[in-house]
C-alpha cells in the first residue's frame, strides 16, 4: 500500500547542462499533474506526463524541472519590445516637455529585453531529463511506500478498536427483547394506573406480539454480521497491491453506515456507547484512507 503524500528528487549532468527534477505529491481523487518548466522544455512535457502516469495512479503531482547550461549562453535582443519602449519614452518626452535620453541600464533591466538564445534542447538533454524524472519517481515511490506502511499500521489499530466493540454490541443485543417486554409491561401498567383501572392480568399473547414487533424493528443481527464482514474485507484490502484507496474509502463508508443503523435501532445505553466508539474509530479511518493511493 502506498500513500499519496511524498517527495522525490532526481538529477542528471551532461557535457553542457545540469538537470534537476523535483516531484511533490499530495492526495487527490484522480491523477492531476502540474508542470513548472521553461518554454524550451515544452517538447518534452508529454514525455514527462506519460512517465508519471505510468508510475502513479492518484494524487496531485507538482513537477519542477530546471535545466542549467554549463557553457557560455548567447543572448538575443527582444527588438520589438525595446523599440516599443523607446518610442513610448520619446512620446512621453515630447508630450510633457521632458529632457534626457533612454538609459541603457534601464533598457537592460526591462523584463524580457534580453533572452537566452533558443537553440532548442539536444537529444542528450532529453535523455538527461528522462533519467532525472525516473530517479525522482523512484525516490517518490519509495517515500510513498514508507508512508503507506505507516498508514496501514495506524488503520490496523483502528480496526482493532472496532473489533473490540462488536462483541460488546453482540452480547448486549440478545437482552433487548426482555428489556422491550419489561418496558412495554411497565408503560401499560402506568397508563392503567393513571386512569384508575386495576390491573388484573395483561393479555400475554398480545404483549408477546408487541414485543416481537419491536424486537424485529430493533434487530441488529445483520448489522453485526456486516460489520464483521467489512472489517475482514478492509484487512484483506490493506494487504493488497495497486490502487486500493477507492475500495478502502467505500468500505469505511459502509462501516459508518452500519454503526449509524445500530445507533438508530438500539435503546440500550451500552450498545449506543459501543456504536459511538465504532463511529469514532471509523472517522479516523476515513481521514487516513483519503491519503491512500
Amino acid at each position: 500500500m502506498k500513500s499519496m503524500t511524498g517527495f522525490g528528487r532526481g538529477a542528471a549532468t551532461g557535457h553542457d547542462f545540469n538537470v534537476a527534477v523535483d516531484l511533490k505529491t499530495v492526495n487527490n481523487r484522480f491523477l492531476d499533474v502540474h508542470l513548472r518548466t521553461s518554454s524550451e522544455l515544452a517538447s518534452v512535457e508529454a514525455m514527462m506526463r506519460r512517465r508519471i502516469g505510468e508510475r502513479l495512479s492518484r494524487g496531485r503531482v507538482d513537477v519542477n524541472v530546471t535545466v542549467d547550461r554549463t557553457t557560455e549562453v548567447q543572448y538575443e535582443l527582444n527588438r520589438p519590445l525595446i523599440a516599443g519602449f523607446i518610442q513610448a519614452m520619446r512620446s512621453m518626452q515630447q508630450e510633457f516637455g521632458l529632457s534626457g535620453e533612454p538609459d541603457i541600464n534601464v533598457l537592460a533591466r526591462l523584463p524580457g529585453a534580453l533572452q537566452a538564445a533558443r537553440d532548442g534542447i539536444t537529444e542528450e538533454t532529453v535523455r538527461g531529463i528522462e533519467q532525472a524524472v525516473e530517479q525522482a519517481l523512484d525516490e517518490l515511490e519509495a517515500m510513498r511506500r514508507r508512508e503507506g506502511e505507516a498508514l496501514a499500521t495506524e488503520m490496523h489499530a483502528r480496526l482493532d478498536d472496532i473489533e473490540h466493540s462488536v462483541p460488546i454490541i453482540e452480547a448486549l443485543a440478545g437482552g433487548q427483547i426482555e428489556a422491550y417486554r419489561s418496558r412495554v409491561y411497565k408503560r401499560i401498567s402506568e397508563m392503567l394506573a393513571r386512569d384508575g383501572l386495576e390491573i388484573i392480568e395483561l393479555d400475554q399473547g398480545r404483549l408477546a406480539q408487541e414485543v416481537a414487533y419491536l424486537a424485529d424493528r430493533s434487530d441488529i443481527t445483520e448489522e453485526i454480521t456486516r460489520l464483521r464482514s467489512h472489517i475482514a474485507q478492509f484487512r484483506e484490502t490493506l494487504g493488497g497491491d495497486g490502487e486500493i484507496g477507492k475500495r478502502l474509502d467505500f468500505l469505511s463508508q459502509e462501516l459508518n453506515r452500519e454503526a449509524n443503523t445500530v445507533l438508530s435501532k438500539s435503546t440500550d445505553v451500552a450498545i449506543k456507547e459501543a456504536a459511538l466508539a465504532i463511529k469514532a474509530a471509523v472517522e479516523k479511518l476515513r481521514e487516513q484512507v483519503q491519503n491512500v493511493e
